[in-house]
């Protein structure tokens, strides 16, 4: 049997679908093509608009190219839509929300087996769903993630989120380390750990748990990790012990995705996030403190519900003062069953695009002037693969330095690098990247 995945959305689907396909290929399945594969997966994200409108797309694409596949829809999309897609789309056969991943392989070898059967499986779990372990059993590429916690308990004005992936659930921190262990030994030497807001992991299983800044430091305490990393932080609950953490702890790589959503006050007031932007800007003043060489991120909105331009000049003041490296932009769009969906005084569709564009070109000049802090220096860089830009060439590779910004680089001969730790020296900086060439030996 043949299987094929296509993944739309976060890293968290990412994640899922990474096991899904370890899962399948142990119980004898291979990867295949689309149109050569026996049973096809679509992991969906309906976080925003546009990637649920691609998910319908590529599923009437399904129906043409690989008519006798099992075709299963999962995610975020899968648990808002249920069995609605049966009506829409009768090829679909299995759908499963986030908490239900466990129990595909299983039912995709039932799917196989009986052409009329259709499985359901959109339940939420009491507890954090653990899965099989699978990864001790095949060598496993240099960096991986890795699950800490599922759903989220802030429900933000505009989010989906708690409505698709469940309450903050929180998984025993025993079953995390064993992970990263089992990781760390199969030949992963970079972990970042995933969860809606990471900062609050434990707190819904109170003193039974450790908080997360404990969590951090068991995991960067594993023999043979070189690099820890951690997606997404709530600035609401960033405390002092996983600021301090930076400073301390060594495999913490000096990178944070730090969501700041919009730079006005009444706009996060709407949006219900819970923090102000001199708090905000707090937070950034703490965390350069704790480590000078820290590389930040964000997710910003334009266009929520009543924004005026004065608002939207706020938050071109906040990326300025904030410095960001780079940035995940978009429009605001209504999300079903959200608070923001009902808000009066929509922002009209040119507003926001314009909108969006302006910052967005802000956003290229903060990122030129990050990556241009790099120029000359020499940067360790954990090689992620040959560079596909070059034909995947052996002598160009690519990776990233411990700030988590893409480095490319000549090799010194026709060695495969991958997973290598490799000082470069940077000559060259690009829109997104910067170049360089080796100066030593791999590490």
């Amino acid at each position: 049997m043949k299987y094929h995945i296509k993944t739309f959305g976060c890293q968290m689907n990412v994640c899922d679908s990474d096991w899904l396909a370890q899962a399948l290929y142990i119980r004898g399945w291979e990867p295949a093509a689309e149109e050569e594969a026996d049973a096809i997966l679509v992991n969906t994200c309906s976080v925003r608009e546009k990637p649920e409108q691609k998910v319908y797309s590529q599923l009437g694409r399904l129906k043409r190219s690989n008519p006798g596949a099992v075709v299963g829809v999962g995610g975020c999309v899968a648990q808002q839509v249920g069995e609605r897609f049966w009506e829409r789309f009768p090829h679909v056969r299995l759908v499963f929300g986030p908490d239900a991943v466990p129990s595909v392989p299983e039912s995709l070898e039932r799917l196989a087996a009986d052409p009329g059967l259709r499985i359901s499986l959109l339940d939420f779990c009491g507890s954090y769903p653990e899965r099989e372990r699978v990864w001790s059993l095949t060598q496993q590429p240099a960096q991986r993630f890795v699950t800490i916690m599922q759903g989220c308990d802030n429900f933000c004005a505009y989010c989906i989120v708690p409505f698709t992936r469940g309450r903050q659930r929180s998984r025993d921190s025993s079953e995390v380390l064993r992970e990263c262990q089992e990781l760390v030994g199969s030949g992963v030497r970079e972990i970042t750990l995933l969860g809606q807001n990471v900062n609050s992991y434990g707190r819904d299983r109170g003193e039974e748990e450790i908080g997360f800044a404990d969590l951090l430091e068991r995991v960067c305490s594993i023999p043979g990790l070189m690099r820890v990393r951690f997606t997404t932080s709530h600035p609401k609950d960033l405390d002092g012990e996983v600021i301090d953490a930076f400073a301390r702890l060594e495999a913490l790589c000096p990178a944070l995705h730090l969501p700041l959503q919009a730079g006005s006050d009444r706009i996060l007031q709407r949006m219900g996030r819970k923090y102000t932007r001199q708090g905000y800007f707090r937070l950034v003043e703490e965390l350069r403190a704790a480590r000078p060489d820290i590389v930040l991120s964000t997710d910003l909105m334009v266009g929520f519900p009543s924004e005026t331009e004065e608002d939207f000049q706020q938050t071109l003041d906040a990326m300025q003062r904030s410095g960001f490296d780079s940035s995940f932009s978009f429009k605001y769009s209504d999300r079903p069953g959200t608070r923001a969906a009902n808000m009066p005084d929509k922002v009209g569709e040119a507003v926001k695009a314009d909108r969006l564009e302006r910052l967005q070109a802000l956003q290229e000049e903060l990122t030129a002037r990050s990556l241009g802090s790099l120029q000359g220096e020499t940067v360790t860089v954990l090689v992620e693969g040959a560079d596909s830009r070059n034909n995947g060439s052996p002598a160009s590779w690519r990776g990233r330095e411990p700030g988590g910004r893409v480095v490319n680089f000549s090799g010194t001969d026709n060695r495969d690098l991958t997973g290598s730790l490799v000082p470069v020296r940077v000559r060259e900086v690009k829109k997104h990247s910067v170049y360089g060439e080796v100066v030593n030996e791999p590490w």
